[in-house]
């Protein structure tokens, strides 16, 4: 409970509380009553003692021993994030941030639900309210914020059950990946020659990188000697704090993420180009020249990193500049594991070298394009229950006949 007391002003009772907020400083709101000091101590104090059970400081000044089941769900979660900011990446911690601020708490601020209050169906109106406008996909992430933030809650004893373990999802939509073919990525190769991202591009291809893993790349990654290049750095920008902030990070996505892949004969050459340009670029430069970032492969003339933000805007104007399909820069990944795929590649290789946690995360991908397997399943099929018709086209097939054109 918090602290507080009575005072008197003007011959009316005032109500003063105390508590200390989330930065350890001390803070007296004060809270004028309508009762006058003569024949009303009795009920000043009554007022005191409901407004002490009851008072919620505002979610920024709330610590978690004072997290009760009066205060509105809105406010908890602004304090939940606060809670378990530095038991998460700073990447996460900006997902959260953003959907808590952006999508959750305007809606129930609205409302005025308290956290006791707050009912499954409360949890489905929302997600209702919001497959209007935003994916399914997308309510499934608020979905499971707002489960681990209640889960918080129940951890503590301060609701007796999870609301949202009575709330039905929607179900998830299976992303379907855009990507290039052969001949799409030599158009590409060729139209970004001599553009200072001509390299970052083609290793995201040949590589199937993520983003910040290509940005991230450190020299030190690369071993000329044994030609291996090692992804274990990220950079990724975020918006956190109302800013448009960089995370470099000594890890991966995931542990798979971490991995040692072969030199590319001709990557190995253009790395090493690269290489001396950005040793000539700083005599050049001279004082000029920003040295914060010379342990990573790329980065401008003038040493300033390639921002995660600045490579996809530059990549949408180049394809868009040379009459190229419009993809992502993500989509590059997915060309990557396509090229595989039509070259038989195994599916268990192609997961290793994406980097991906296991098996299905690739299968489920990359399953539309894995068509051969398909015709295989066609061609066993036909040739045991199909016509004789059917039969003779497998053997043809088989044979690598001419087939006569009905």
């Amino acid at each position: 409970m918090i602290a507080g007391h009575l005072v008197v002003r003007n011959g009316y009772y005032n109500i003063v509380l105390s508590y200390t907020d989330s930065k350890g400083k001390r803070r007296q709101p004060w809270i004028k009553t309508d009762l006058k000091e003569k024949g009303n101590k009795k009920a000043a104090q009554e007022l005191l003692m409901e407004y002490r059970r009851t008072f919620v400081p505002p979610a920024e000044d709330v610590l978690p021993d004072q997290i009760n089941s009066n205060m509105l769900f809105s406010d908890f979660l602004v304090a939940w994030l606060d809670i378990i900011k530095s038991s998460v990446e700073t990447t996460t911690y900006a997902s959260y941030a953003a959907m808590v601020k952006q999508s959750i708490v305007p809606h129930f601020e609205k409302t005025k639900i308290t956290v006791k209050n707050l009912s499954p169906m409360d949890l489905q109106t929302y997600y209702n309210k919001c497959l209007k406008t935003v994916s399914s996909n997308t309510v499934i992430h608020r979905h499971r914020l707002i489960h681990k933030a209640l889960k918080y809650l129940v951890q503590l004893d301060i609701i007796p059950s999870n609301p949202s373990d009575k709330v039905i999802p929607p179900k998830r939509t299976k992303y379907v990946a855009e990507y290039y073919n052969q001949e799409d990525l030599m158009k590409l190769f060729e139209v970004i020659k001599g553009h200072p991202m001509e390299l970052l591009i083609k290793m995201t291809a040949f590589y199937g990188l993520r983003r910040s893993e290509v940005v991230g790349l450190k020299w030190k990654a690369i071993d000329f000697e044994a030609n291996t290049l090692t992804i274990k750095h990220i950079v990724t920008a975020v918006n956190l704090d109302g800013k448009r902030t960089l995370v470099k990070a000594d890890r991966a996505k995931t542990k798979s993420s971490l991995r040692t892949m072969p030199l590319i004969g001709d990557i190995k050459e253009e790395l090493l180009a690269l290489k001396e340009q950005q040793a000539l670029n700083r005599k050049l430069c001279g004082n000029s020249y920003i040295h914060d970032n010379d342990e990573y492969v790329f980065v401008d003339a003038m040493g300033k990193l390639f921002k995660p933000d600045l490579v996809t805007a530059n990549f949408r104007q180049i394809l868009k500049s040379n009459d190229l399909k419009v993809i992502r820069f993500h989509d590059l990944r997915h060309s990557c594991a396509t090229l595989l795929f039509a070259n038989e590649v195994p599916m268990k290789l192609i997961q290793e070298w994406l980097g991906h946690s296991d098996i299905g995360t690739t299968a489920n991908i990359y399953s539309h394009v894995d068509f051969r397997s398909k015709l295989m399943s066609a061609s066993v099929i036909t040739g045991a229950l199909g016509t004789s018709k059917d039969q003779e086209d497998v053997e043809d097939k088989k044979k690598g006949r001419k087939q006569t054109p009905k």
